[in-house]
């Protein structure tokens, strides 16, 4: 900045002359103050070098000045970064492709675990084994000989492959004592053995199921105790009859108790 301290001798010159004017007196007093405080080592913008050069008549304006090596200060980098390896836009795009996969990789990871959750769940609710044993009653209830309903569920489970005599809803007074029979040995069955429930798809059309259109919004299943279907036990005792339904309906409910 201050080369031989040749620029503070020609301010200091300067100073001298009487033509100066107040606002040309304060400027070089000041820059040749700041000369002196940093050793001539003081960094003077391009304007103020121009205002000194036409201050001090230099010719054409231009102030020669020696080169300053650039010097860069390694002292604060990482050290992981001053020997990380430089691989160009090649590297950089083998970056971004790998960042890319990975988080691909990642996205279809959280899908796949997020579905086989959801699929479990469904499996768990429509076709896993509900159990009670006698310990254990008040898992579900009995409604009637061929229906349960499952504690915290809306709805009952209609038990399939076979039909008992209505007790809410009878044709004759002795189709309501024979209901009142039926659920009556299903409570016996249920409360003296190891009891298996299990759901199953009812015999509806696709997409009516859990609805009103498929057996009264109920859902199906099939309930063993000791190993035993019930249904087939209380056929054999004379409290049900068979009713078996294909795969999306069922033929008209076998009610026998009121005839003749």
């Amino acid at each position: 900045m201050d080369p031989a301290g040749n620029l503070r001798n020609d301010i200091e010159a300067a100073l001298r002359r009487p033509n100066l004017t107040a606002w040309q007196r304060t400027f070089l007093a000041d820059i040749y103050a700041r000369l002196e405080r940093s050793g001539g080592q003081a960094r003077l913008s391009d304007k103020q070098w121009r205002k000194i050069s036409e201050i001090l008549g230099r010719p054409n304006n231009v102030i020669a000045l020696p080169s300053r090596p650039i010097v860069r200060d390694t002292s604060r980098r990482q050290p992981w970064k001053l020997y990380r390896p430089r691989f160009g836009r090649v590297g950089r795009r083998l970056k971004w492709r790998s960042r890319n996969l990975v988080i691909g990789f990642l996205f279809i990871a959280a899908v796949a675990i997020t579905q086989q959750v959801f699929e479990f769940g469904q499996g768990q609710s429509q076709s896993a084994p509900a159990t009670a044993r006698t310990s254990l009653n008040h898992e579900f209830t009995v409604t009637d000989g061929d229906t349960v309903h499952v504690v915290g569920e809306a709805a009952g489970t209609r038990l399939v492959g076979f039909n008992t005599p209505e007790k809410f809803s009878p044709q004759c007074e002795y189709e309501r004592q024979l209901g009142e029979l039926a659920s009556a040995r299903l409570r016996e069955l249920v409360a003296g053995g190891s009891t298996q429930l299990t759901k199953v798809a009812c015999a509806c059309a696709a997409g009516t199921e859990g609805t009103i259109k498929c057996n009264h919004g109920r859902s199906c299943g099939t309930l063993l105790v000791d190993g035993k279907d019930v249904g087939s036990i209380l056929i054999s005792e004379g409290l049900a009859v068979p009713f078996v339904c294909g795969t999306m309906n069922c033929p008209p409910t076998p009610r026998p108790w009121c005839r003749g």
